[in-house]
């Protein structure tokens, strides 16, 4: 809905700093100590590279971009829950 308002570009743009909130909240997880070490690094290493996705998305006008970037958004909820499992049950 937003690019037919707003148009490609405003929207873009909100991916981009909407996925940098979602990677400082990430991180809160284990700022508030309910994770170890294991999630920390995955939630950086999934987080970043959702980050870059958003950056190429900004940059490019491609569709194929916007649905690789909407593909890995799945991608890395599944992956960050996985994360957070994994850190749990391996150090708790």
């Amino acid at each position: 809905m937003l690019p037919v308002t707003h148009g490609n570009k405003y929207t873009e743009l909100h991916i981009l700093l909407y996925t940098l909130i979602l990677l400082a909240v990430s991180l809160l997880p284990f700022v508030t100590g309910m994770s170890g070490g294991i999630y920390l690094m995955g939630a950086l290493a999934l987080g970043l590279r959702f980050l870059q996705y958003a950056v190429r998305l900004l940059r490019g006008d491609d569709r194929q971009v916007a649905l690789d970037t909407f593909k890995y958004s799945i991608t890395y909820l599944m992956a960050l829950f996985v994360v957070l499992l994994v850190d749990h049950f391996v150090f708790f």
